[in-house]
């Protein structure tokens, strides 16, 4: 079988695409012929993999392979930042920080259609973007700070954390949480341990967002999309062939949605 693999740690032009043996599942494992991956989810590429199978769902008939493996990863994050852990309720003020991203992309319709006036911050070539997404206001981060513009959100979820923590407490409502899925090592130690200190002494809930991979929340975000109501956009579609330049789109912050690398059968 055909699969992308390398043999020393470095950019995305250490990948080859080569022929390797196909893999054999054990007793509690299962064997599954790859048609939609997306950069990032299991580090890997290939026209099979094993698994255990534990967090597997069946594709919905109404979804192409495509649209189905746009969902897991960032569906998943996107539903655990508004829902599960933000709770969004109708009216409240949400901000999602890499919103024109592949989470941020799932976070706006989600907020956008549990009621909330929905924010997205991106780069300027973003903007139309995430207006088409949803939101109700754009903020382009090469001109403007939303940390620095005296607005306040009930909810901020960011998926590229850089700012100092006390910059996201400014922008936090007195009782506002700010959740944190990605970002720079050392916004995101800061969080850990100034985190519990703020919510003591400020009633600001700061903190880091872990997303375990479930069947029962893919199952959720699945049916939203089938249902119509969220859209998994894909920007660009690479051949198996084209993993390294699909990662250097993806690694440039360039795409619009999610890039999906597709497995001819």
């Amino acid at each position: 079988m055909k699969a992308v693999i390398y043999r020393k740690y470095g950019s995305p032009d250490v990948l080859e695409l080569e022929d390797v043996k196909k893999p054999t599942p054990t007793d509690d494992e299962i064997l599954i012929a790859v048609r939609g991956e997306i950069p990032g989810y299991h580090g890997g590429f290939a026209e099979y993999v094993c698994t255990h199978g534990r967090t597997l769902a069946l594709k919905p008939a109404s979804l192409s392979f495509e649209e189905a493996a746009a969902i897991p990863q960032a569906g998943v994050i996107a539903l655990h930042g508004v829902r599960a852990k933000g709770r969004v309720q109708p009216g409240q003020k949400v901000l999602i920080n890499g919103a024109g991203g592949s989470s941020g992309s799932f976070a706006i319709q989600l907020a956008e259609l549990d009621g909330a006036e929905v924010t997205g911050v991106d780069h300027t070539g973003k903007l139309d973007f995430m207006r088409a997404m949803g939101a109700d206001h754009v903020i382009d981060y090469t001109r403007e700070d939303f940390t620095h513009s005296g607005k306040q959100y009930d909810l901020i979820l960011d998926l590229v954390a850089h700012r100092s923590v006390f910059a996201y407490q400014r922008a936090l409502k007195p009782t506002g949480t700010c959740y944190f899925v990605g970002g720079s090592v050392a916004t995101l130690f800061q969080i850990l341990l100034l985190g519990p200190w703020l919510r003591r002494t400020t009633g600001r809930n700061i903190r880091l967002l872990a997303v375990p991979q479930n069947r029962k929340d893919l199952i959720s975000i699945t049916e939203l999309c089938e249902a119509g109501k969220i859209v998994p956009v894909i920007d660009r579609r690479y051949p198996l062939s084209e993993v390294p330049e699909a990662l250097r789109y993806v690694g440039e912050g360039r795409a619009r949605g999610k890039v999906v690398i597709t497995v001819e059968p």
